[in-house]
């Protein structure tokens, strides 16, 4: 069956027993600058999956954005213009925090604004926006024809993806757990992973849920106790503060929309107002919302759990 014809020349053929054994066959353009296409043909009642598309936010650092703003921010000041009139510790800290964050975040977007990165349901999963966005600039840098360029970022996405499988594959121990290792694989590879899903089971749902075995309707605040130092007390140093900085992991971001990478940068700028508000927290015993705030992912230990098995209170948490 001749596929692709160019002149007199027939570019790729495909042999088969039986003329109708393939009902869809695709044409795809490469992307790159070249004359060079791909055939993707599919078997008899067999239909190619539908591509769905999704939009995720990426910030963009590159050593420039680092020295641009390191230059710029040396020198900026955190203090609080605005302080609360109220007397009660925990609010005045409260809003110290709230400027901190507010400042901080305003650093953020004005150094490192957000990209719109589109990702699909063919991408693998160890392509993050990062690698994605990457690929894109080798794909300009060959159309450009600089193929040295090219070739140089095309190592480095390399080495990137195999780091990326590497931290997902060796948080699990292959040996004793080899379930688990192949399901990493699977999913790596995008072969069709065993998804556990539950009808009728939402973020809410499960909010409302733990929230309603979890809360004391007979609780009550204790009284707050009146601290003997005062605000002055350095129990965390500037130099432990910037040691701890500088020396963060890079994690997931949490909810206070300040990624990891970004306080490691600019731990010579955030070393003394954090260590600041971490003695301040300590001396009025006061812990700041940003810090209450967590996004918990509940993970079933089976692979089609039941939804009476969610709902029902456990008896210990009931007493």
């Amino acid at each position: 069956m001749q596929i692709v014809h160019r002149g007199t020349n027939v570019l790729d053929k495909i042999y088969v027993s039986s003329p109708d054994i393939y009902s869809t066959v695709r044409v795809v353009a490469s992307v790159v600058k070249n004359d060079h296409k791909a055939v993707v043909a599919f078997p008899d009642g067999s239909r190619a999956p539908r591509k769905t598309s999704s939009q995720c936010l990426y910030r963009r650092h590159m050593p420039a954005q680092h020295a641009k703003f390191l230059r710029e921010t040396a020198e900026v000041d955190f203090t609080n213009p605005c302080p609360t009139a109220s007397s009660d510790p925990a609010t005045n800290t409260q809003a110290e925090f709230d400027h901190f964050y507010a400042v901080a975040l305003q650093l953020l977007n004005q150094y490192y604004p957000e990209l719109i990165i589109t990702k699909t349901s063919r991408d693998p999963e160890y392509i993050t926006a990062h690698i994605k966005v990457m690929l894109r600039k080798k794909n300009r840098l060959m159309r450009a024809g600089r193929v040295e360029e090219a070739g140089a970022l095309a190592k480095r996405i390399g080495r990137d993806m195999q780091l990326r499988c590497k931290s997902q594959l060796d948080k699990i121990d292959g040996k004793t757990d080899a379930k688990s290792m192949w399901a990493a694989v699977r999913q790596l590879t995008g072969r069709k992973p065993d998804v556990a899903s539950v009808d009728g089971v939402t973020a809410e749902t499960l909010n409302d849920h733990y929230a309603a075995i979890s809360t004391d309707n007979n609780y009550t605040a204790p009284t707050r106790k009146q601290s003997t130092t005062t605000t002055q007390t350095a129990f965390v140093s500037d130099w432990q503060m910037f040691r701890a900085l500088d020396s963060l992991r890079p994690t997931a971001m949490d909810l206070d929309g300040l990624p990891a990478w970004f306080l490691r940068v600019a731990t010579q700028v955030f070393c003394r107002p954090v260590a600041s508000l971490f003695n301040l927290s300590l001396v009025t015993s006061t812990v700041p919302l940003q810090w209450k705030e967590a996004s918990i992912c509940p993970i079933p230990k089976t692979t089609s759990p039941s939804w009476w098995l969610i709902s029902a209170p456990s008896p210990l948490l009931r007493s």
